[in-house]
């Protein structure tokens, strides 16, 4: 081996503990490519020449000795293709030689303080070990391996002509001593990467030098690890059987075509998107069967996905233990050894060129990240494929969604419509308006407040008709029926889905423990080896985390949790002193105006109040239940997603429906009465409903909080915010980049996708849509425009995610899931509570239930005629506690007024105490609440059992696929086991001589199952050289199985065709 020093390299600076020697790092030239086993040569040639690769510890001193690596060594430590250069590679997607893609890319920052490579032009690093890429070393003069001494040999440049890998055995700078901490992250990186080519990856790095800033390592699959890595992880790939799917005859398929003519306007461009008749079996790769499937291209056989997550796989399972004890690229990341690590994009999204030539961000960013597109379908199998089942299938269930809500659109638009037409001939609301009846009302407030005429809140009735009539009854009904009908539909998508991308039977993957659990487990056995030592007692290892040592966490979890709903309610108890103390003031003015707008004044503003107080909590409350999840120190990635959206949607529900509920359940409920009224800080009575009801207000409040969520969520949150952190981060770049004299070379992939935001999970996506289809349905019967608002806003959200999943985050990782997880059991338990919630809201908000009771019961006509009269009672004025009466009166001599509620006249014996028809309201409006749950949760029920969860079609087809797959494999059998007997029978008549084996013995038993023993058969006898075939591997008995080399290397040993 050459071990050279440049000319300017002088002896090497010791550690600050005195040691002569220092610990060596890898520095890859440009497109610098290590095969897969380069660590153990690596590390067993290093130890020839006394560099063990202890990184805490100190490098024991021993003789360097010159001697030649190995001709294997030489072979597998070569560079590979260091001609072509970057910017002709494809935009940055492959490594220099242009053939290779980038598969991942791990980036890592220099500092200013802690530079680990020389600055360009500067002097050459003092100590470096050179391995050339052809095994053949380049003359060197004076050259020696002693400490200390100065020596010659090729400049770098020189060298990198010629392909070698430089070992830097040093600090990059002579006179400044690298930091420990900068130090440590080195080490770790070096390790980790030397690991990675072991595991069969390559690597390559830019040769250009830089003080500070980002440094792009560039990670390749070969074909061997994408084969090793895909047999592991069960990947699904279509194999060359294909079949007919069956076609629908008669008059559903004259509908069918119909109904595809209609549909191909809104059809999105995309050739992906395979609408044939014809499907491919595809099986779970292995590498034992690669004749069964279509592999027209090692390069594209398995897409950049897939590509992507059999590296992050890699990188998520390699050890780093010498170092920091940790297991993948999650735990480095945390630590802050790398910055990021995630793989390319497919280039850039502008569109150049026909559809033919895009690719797949382009075809999307046209065809689906654009609002022009606005109509069309989504094209879920392009999105699935170029972001992962998990991806995919949000925007599926978000697409569903927002289809169905067209109906529900569709059916609110009715039903606000027949408000509209009835109005002028409801009766309750002509008589609330009617001046000739002359209801005079008590007053709304103590002293300054004056009595008052019905006739005045004429206008509130005739809105309370539009949202309070018959007809809402109805569509409560279909609301909740459409929940139902809604997850069932969904389940229908997503089985059929799962079917076309092949999920059916897809195991769980294994998941490693997070790093923040690693870490603390990691302490807990330190902690637990130091009691060890000085008990010197035997005790188990610990192998996880007890609830004893999430006991604290879980007891911040439930005090802060019970904390964040105290909030919530002193936020809506603070809203609801606003209204009073302002409904107070307003009504003292002298300004007659601002007498008459109290109300309207009041609810308005105090709903605005409420929408800034609720998304300001928002943002708060997300912070918090990360926090507190993180407390909990779950120990996977999905228990961490699991217990973080419990906790989020347990307080962000209890904070957009808080103001809801008050409204809807308990505004007016404990208000009192004239002469006993219920008072807050002894001076302001309890708020009372309008004379039309409580469910206007509670109308007011849902479709102010539920707009005004949307649009500034839409707009600021999520366009706004996101384009504001870029902007801050391109400026601080800017700063704290220098200014170089010399042309740079355009930004590659790697660059721009750097530059883009991390993703960072789907949680906030569903959590938004989770919280709209509570606004949906919940309180559907209070506002039938609900549905309607969240249609158009979910035409503009799937536009407006795709085009931040396209153009404004780095392509995350194609992750697999079955089904969208937690999310369906928090839908399905919401659809339950709606019906609950809609009865509620119908019987005892609105006055639906009294006015059949008064219809049916009371009315002398059995018309509605005399309701409002029946719905008031009499209070005597001369009742009024002191200083509680006006202080002055318009209205004359007034010794009666009235107030809504059912209770006896003052002339009764029993005054003021309820009266009978406030029992038979009550007992009418539970009888509703019981008969209403009951008929809905029938009726669901009946819907659910209606539809099957598996169509019909995609239950044949896998009985299908299942068949041909067994007569598949059973022809492979029997064409495997021919070509093994006639092996056998051309080696008996090769070697006449030899003694024929007794049946059961040289022959094996053809049988259904058999397979080839590995071994010589016991009627060898010691003979002459037999073929050895194994049945692990069919493409050993081909036409060219003796073309194969003779020595294969580990990671392509079964991947040969």
């Amino acid at each position: 081996m050459a071990l050279r020093r440049s000319p300017s390299s002088t002896c090497a600076e010791p550690w600050s503990n005195g040691a002569g020697f220092r610990q060596p790092s890898t520095a890859l030239s440009e497109s610098s490519s290590i095969h897969s086993d380069a660590l153990c040569h690596l590390n067993r040639d290093m130890s020839g020449i006394g560099l063990k690769p202890m990184p805490y510890s100190i490098l024991e001193p021993e003789a360097l000795k010159e001697e030649p690596w190995s001709e294997e060594s030489q072979h597998l430590l070569q560079v590979v293709g260091v001609t072509s250069s970057p910017q002709a590679s494809g935009e940055g997607l492959y490594f220099c030689d242009g053939r290779r893609k980038v598969d991942y890319v791990l980036v890592f920052h220099h500092r200013r303080h802690s530079s680990i490579r020389s600055p360009a032009g500067a002097a050459f690093p003092q100590d470096e070990l050179s391995i050339v890429s052809n095994g053949n070393f380049p003359p060197t003069v004076g050259s020696d391996s002693a400490p200390g001494r100065g020596g010659g040999g090729l400049r770098r440049e020189e060298a990198a002509s010629v392909g070698e890998v430089f070992m830097e055995l040093g600090n990059a700078r002579g006179n400044e001593p690298m930091e420990a901490a900068a130090q440590e992250m080195h080490l770790i990186r070096q390790e980790f990467e030397s690991n990675l080519l072991e595991a069969g990856l390559e690597m390559e790095r830019d040769r250009d030098v830089k003080t500070h800033g980002p440094s792009f390592t560039r990670v390749h699959a070969p074909w061997p690890v994408l084969c090793r890595e895909a047999e592991f992880l069960k990947i699904k790939v279509p194999t060359k059987t294909s079949y007919e799917l069956k076609e629908e005859k008669g008059f559903g398929s004259s509908m069918s075509t119909m109904w595809r003519k209609l549909n191909q306007p809104f059809q999105p461009k995309v050739s992906h998107q395979d609408h044939g008749s014809t499907k491919f079996i595809s099986h779970c790769f292995s590498r034992d069967k690669l004749h069964l499937y279509n592999i027209t291209s090692k390069d594209t056989f398995f897409d950049n996905a897939t590509r992507g997550r059999i590296v992050y796989e890699i990188l998520r399972r390699t050890v780093c233990v010498r170092t920091c004890q940790t297991i993948g690229i999650s735990t480095l990341i945390a630590k802050g050894v790398y910055d990021a690590a995630f793989p390319l994009h497919d280039g850039d999204y502008k569109v150049i060129g026909q559809l033919e030539e895009q690719n797949d961000r382009q075809v999307l960013h046209e065809e689906w990240a654009r609002y022009s597109a606005f109509y069309k379908y989504q094209p879920i199998d392009l999105v699935r494929k170029y972001f992962g089942e998990k991806i995919g299938l949000y925007f599926a269930w978000l697409g569903v969604y927002t289809q169905l809500l067209i109906l529900a659109s569709i059916v609110g638009i009715i039903v606000f419509g027949y408000g509209v037409a009835t109005m002028d001939t409801n009766i309750p609301s002509l008589e609330m308006c009617d001046d000739r009846l002359n209801f005079t009302m008590c007053p709304l407030c103590d002293g300054a407040c004056d009595y008052w005429h019905l006739s005045t809140a004429c206008g509130t009735a005739r809105a309370s008709h539009l949202f309070d009539n018959p007809a809402t009854v109805f569509f409560a009904i279909f609301m909740s029926l459409w929940a139902v009908l809604f997850l069932e539909q969904w389940k229908r998508r997503q089985i059929s889905l799962g079917f076309s991308w092949d999920l059916t039977g897809m195991d769980e993957d294994e998941e490693h423990p997070r790093p923040k659990y690693e870490t603390i487990l990691l302490q807990k056995r330190q902690k637990k080896q130091e009691k060890k030592k000085k008990k010197k007692k035997k005790e188990a290892a610990v192998e996880k985390l007890t609830w004893k040592d999430r006991l604290p966490g879980y007891f911040m979890n439930v005090s802060s949790i019970l904390f964040m709903f105290g909030l919530t309610f002193s936020a809506v108890f603070g809203v609801i002193v606003y209204r009073i103390t302002v409904s107070a003031l307003m009504a003292m003015s002298p300004d007659p105006e601002t007498k008459s707008n109290v109300r309207v004044t009041v609810t308005a503003t105090a709903v605005i109040i409420n929408l800034v107080v609720i998304l300001i909590l928002d943002e708060i409350y997300g912070s918090v239940a990360l926090w507190l999840t993180e407390l909990e120190i779950p120990k996977t990635e999905t228990n961490f997603e699991e217990h973080l959206i419990l906790k989020a949607f347990l307080l962000k529900f209890m904070n957009a429906y808080a103001p809801i509920f008050y409204v809807a359940f308990f505004k007016g409920r404990f208000a009192g009465r004239p002469g006993s009224y219920v008072y807050v800080f002894n001076n302001y009575r309890m708020e009372e409903c309008a004379p039309g009801g409580c469910l206007i207000e509670l109308c007011i409040q849902l479709s102010i909080i539920m707009l005004g969520k949307q649009l500034i969520q839409n707009n600021i949150f999520e366009i706004g915010i996101p384009k504001l952190k870029k902007l801050i981060r391109a400026l601080k770049e800017k700063k704290t980049t220098p200014k170089e004299s010399e042309e740079e070379r355009p930004p590659q992939q790697w660059n721009l996708d750097y530059a883009l935001a991390p993703f960072e999970g789907l949680t906030p996506e569903y959590m938004e849509m989770i919280i709209q289809f509570g606004f949906v349905s919940l309180f559907v019967a209070s506002f039938p425009l609900a549905p309607l608002f969240a249609l158009l806003n979910n035409v503009i959200e799937i536009r407006l995610d795709a085009k931040k999943f396209v153009t404004e985050l780095r392509r995350p990782v194609a992750a697999r899931a079955k089904d969208i997880g937690i999310w369906y059991n928090i839908l399905s338990g919401m659809g339950k509570l709606s019906v609950i919630i809609n009865a509620f809201v119908i019987s005892f908000t609105s006055d639906f239930v009294p006015r059949l009771v008064y219809q049916y019961m009371f009315s002398q006509t059995g018309t509605m005629h005399g309701f409002i009269d029946h719905t008031l009672s009499y209070f005597n004025v001369s009742n009024f506690r002191p200083g509680t009466a006006p202080l002055s009166t318009e209205h004359g001599d007034i010794s009666v007024c009235r107030y809504k509620d059912y209770r006896e006249p003052p002339w009764s014996p029993d005054a003021y105490q309820f009266s009978k028809q406030y029992w038979c309201v009550l007992s009418a409006r539970l009888a509703f609440v019981i008969l209403f749950q009951n008929l809905v949760m029938f009726l669901g029920l009946m819907v659910a059992w209606v539809i099957p969860d598996v169509p019909k079609t995609i239950v044949e087809q896998l009985k299908r696929e299942k068949k041909l797959l067994v007569n598949l494999f059973l022809q492979e059998e029997k064409e495997k086991l021919q070509l093994i007997q006639s092996l056998f029978v051309k080696d008996a008549s090769l070697h006449p001589d030899n003694q024929a084996p007794n049946q059961g013995q040289g022959f094996p038993i053809l049988g259904r199952y058999s397979t080839l023993p590995i071994g010589p058969t016991a009627g060898d006898g010691g003979g002459g050289p037999r073929a050895r075939c194994r049945a692990a591997s069919f493409s050993q008995f081909s036409g060219n199985s003796s073309s194969l080399p003779r020595k294969e290397n580990a990671n392509s040993r079964h991947t040969a065709v």
